[in-house]
């Protein structure tokens, strides 16, 4: 069973995501917060697979509440932004904030059920149409940045080529496809390269790549 907090300044939209997601046999709607500070001690408390957050509301916005979750909280739960606009510059902040994924309010019933799948499987959202915009434009406004060397030290050229082939929006399929090398072999590699980075996720470690220079604008 995959639990599941809702977190939405508006009852009417908690309330449609909750008959979306009880309806389902694998997925529990476990709690509900009307705000980012409110959520921060939920997910706190409750201890979530995942966590659907809005990132604009008052009295705390889901901008702060992501980082807070993902930053602070031991063993942080995925954070699936769900908002109005796919360009929207709080998702950008939600994005280095350390969400895993995006999707929008109008999205099909379907697609969110999908993504919250996903994102307690530990899978990420990278081919999801959303994400790949937020990450294409991200990509486009972050300066550039030189590559560190530590940086270049940090991976090994395997993990390197893994990594940069993931930031191009590839599966683990076409990497393995690309590298000449096995599936399985490649979410070693890629195992390898989240752990020493830091990083929770597909999506996180794509932003990493991006922040330290390694993949191509």
């Amino acid at each position: 069973m995959i639990s599941v907090v809702l977190v939405d300044d508006q009852a009417v939209v908690r309330a449609g995501f909750r008959v979306i997601l009880d309806s389902e046999d694998d997925l529990r709607v476990v709690g509900e917060a009307a705000d980012g500070a409110g959520a921060v001690d939920l997910v706190a408390r409750l201890k979530p697979d995942v966590v659907c957050m809005d990132v604009r509301m008052p009295g705390g916005d889901g901008l702060t509440a992501t980082r807070r979750i993902t930053t602070t909280l031991a063993d942080p739960p995925p954070v699936l932004v769900v908002t109005t606009f796919d360009l929207d510059e709080y998702v950008f902040g939600a994005l280095e904030a350390g969400a895993s994924g995006f999707v929008l309010k109008d999205c099909d019933p379907e697609d969110l059920v999908s993504a919250i799948r996903r994102l307690a499987a530990g899978q990420g959202l990278l081919d999801q149409a959303v994400t790949r915009r937020v990450i294409g434009e991200f990509a486009r406004r972050a300066p550039l940045p030189a590559v560190d060397p530590a940086v270049e030290d940090l991976l090994t050229a395997r993990e390197k080529e893994v990594v940069v082939l993931l930031a191009e929006g590839r599966s683990n399929v076409e990497i393995a496809e690309a590298l000449f090398i096995e599936p399985s072999t490649v979410k070693s590699h890629l195992g390898r390269a989240m752990t020493k980075i830091g990083a929770r996720d597909r999506l996180q470690t794509v932003v990493w790549a991006y922040q330290n220079g390694l993949a191509a604008r």
